[in-house]
């Protein structure tokens, strides 16, 4: 037993890493149309939904501007969905160390201190990209800054904006790595810097686990053909992550927006900054209504979905015991 334990843990954290890079090269363009629809506010929207989102930013900034922010993405989210997944399993195990069966209590539990784990990493992670992926949009409403003025005296600013935007050339967006945003905030603030909205990151993470993990569970279960076989087919480990994934990221979508508004440095024109959680949520009620809550539910749903199916089939599946049992680390764990 403990020398599965002792090469199952390494196995966990290559499925959690693989998973985690194949799904985010999968869905990335929907992630950043979500956070391009998140941070527009109300009468000054340049994008109408996701498709407009992605079609204008192809026009603008080319094919690869819908992976802007990606590098970043991909180096920190092996680590962040390894963690995440394999600190799951651990407390799951710690918490059925009697023999009985998990409450669902328990369940939600596991999934309240995976998610608290994974911040270390997502924090970070989510701080660099939004910058990455807010530059497009903030370059193109610098663009029609001229036709914004003009409709804020006449009203009916978003359509102006609309057609300027489609009027106007490809803007430019200013290069910018994600090591010099990260250079910048160090020098600047320290590590903290690295961490803002790290208490709105809890807020959406750990809700996310306490819904997705004990949901996804109970779901996969249903898949198993008797009780006597605790295997479940591969489609059906893709389709309780995909289920579980979509309700629970609707589910804290709210907390998302509020985490991409904190997160953002740069403010494009009259765009407001908020001094914590508590201040963010209640200008957001006041200038923009309840529904701006939900701005980017759908694009959530479709990128957090496939993630996670992804992740379970590849977790499932066993990609991490394959290449270990095709590696010197064999040779010390048999």
């Amino acid at each position: 037993m403990a020398q599965h334990q002792q090469i199952s843990l390494p196995a966990k954290l290559i499925n959690g890493g693989v998973a985690g890079m194949v799904g985010v090269t999968c869905v990335f363009p929907i992630d950043l149309a979500k956070t391009r629809l998140q941070n527009q506010r109300s009468g000054q929207q340049l994008y109408r939904n996701m498709m407009d989102c992605l079609i204008k930013t192809v026009k603008s900034e080319g094919y690869f501007g819908m992976y802007r922010g990606a590098a970043v993405n991909l180096t920190l989210v092996t680590p962040e969905k390894a963690i995440k997944l394999a600190a799951n399993d651990f407390f799951r195990h710690q918490l059925s160390k009697d023999g009985g069966k998990l409450t669902v209590c328990k369940e939600m539990l596991a999934g309240c201190l995976a998610g608290m784990c994974q911040v270390s990493i997502t924090t970070p992670m989510e701080m660099l990209k939004i910058q990455l992926q807010d530059a497009g949009r903030l370059a193109a409403q610098q663009r029609v800054m001229p036709s914004v003025l003009t409709a804020l005296k006449m009203g009916g600013t978003s359509a102006v904006l609309s057609r300027s935007y489609n009027a106007s050339p490809a803007s430019v967006v200013r290069s910018v790595s994600a090591t010099q945003i990260a250079s910048e905030l160090l020098r600047t603030k320290g590590v903290t810097g690295l961490y803002r909205g790290l208490g709105a990151t809890l807020m959406r993470d750990i809700p996310f686990s306490v819904v997705y993990f004990p949901l996804f569970a109970h779901i996969h279960q249903l898949g198993q053909p008797s009780s006597g076989v605790a295997t479940v087919p591969f489609y059906w480990s893709f389709l309780s992550g995909l289920t579980a994934g979509c309700v629970a990221a609707v589910a804290v979508s709210p907390c998302d927006v509020v985490k991409t508004r904190l997160q953002s440095i740069r403010k494009g024109n009259n765009e407001e900054t908020y001094n914590g959680i508590v201040d963010c949520i209640r200008k957001i009620l006041r200038k923009e209504g309840p529904g701006a809550f939900l701005k980017g539910a759908g694009c959530r749903a479709l990128v957090i979905a496939p993630l996670f199916g992804i992740a379970q089939v590849v977790y499932f599946v066993g990609v991490g015991e394959f290449l270990l049992g095709c590696t010197p680390y064999s040779m010390y764990s048999s």
